[in-house]
């Protein structure tokens, strides 16, 4: 793991819950993608949005201002430009998971999850040593702000079977796919 993921991940444990993601952010912009607009937003520490248009959780208008050379944002799209184009599976980004302590440790154990591998639900639970809170992970799981970044599209059932996705089921198949962990 390289030292600024790292970085990221300790981040992600020590960051208390926010009162409001949208009053926390310092700027957004809309990406376009293969799979629909996305929504990005940032605060000071970090990417703290990744949004698919329509997503279940959209969190709706933020109070930040529509910045297009935000440079975190911009490294944002560079990031997910190489990764659309196959050239890169790995995001190396400033995080900023607002979420209940619980959440933060599903969605720390979530990047844990390389390219081109699936994980269930129990294994993440078994991951933050709580074997018994597979449906709470799930949970947790479907409320990740940062879609893609955070790999929430590598979790599976515990019969490798896809189970929801909150930007939609076909845009799980066809992360799944371009990562290689399905066939075509």
């Amino acid at each position: 793991m390289n030292t600024s993921l790292a970085s990221a991940h300790a981040a992600v444990a020590r960051r208390p819950p926010a009162a409001s993601l949208s009053s926390a952010c310092t700027a957004q912009r809309t990406l376009a993608s293969p799979l629909g607009p996305i929504l990005v937003a940032r605060t000071p520490r970090g990417l703290a949005g990744l949004w698919f248009e329509g997503q279940k959780d959209h969190p709706g208008p933020l109070c930040a201002p529509v910045v297009e050379d935000d440079p975190l944002l911009v490294e944002v799209q560079r990031q997910l430009d190489a990764y659309w184009m196959g050239r890169s599976r790995v995001f190396d980004l400033p995080l900023d998971l607002h979420g209940t302590p619980f959440q933060r440790a599903v969605w720390q154990a979530l990047l844990a999850v390389p390219a081109g591998h699936t994980r269930s639900y129990r294994d993440i639970a078994r991951d933050i040593g709580l074997p018994s809170a597979t449906r709470a992970v799930g949970a947790a799981v479907g409320r990740n702000p940062v879609s893609i970044v955070v790999p929430c599209h590598r979790i599976v059932g515990s019969s490798g079977h896809l189970t929801g996705y909150a930007g939609g089921l076909e845009r799980k198949v066809a992360l799944l796919r371009l990562e290689g962990a399905l066939a075509l």
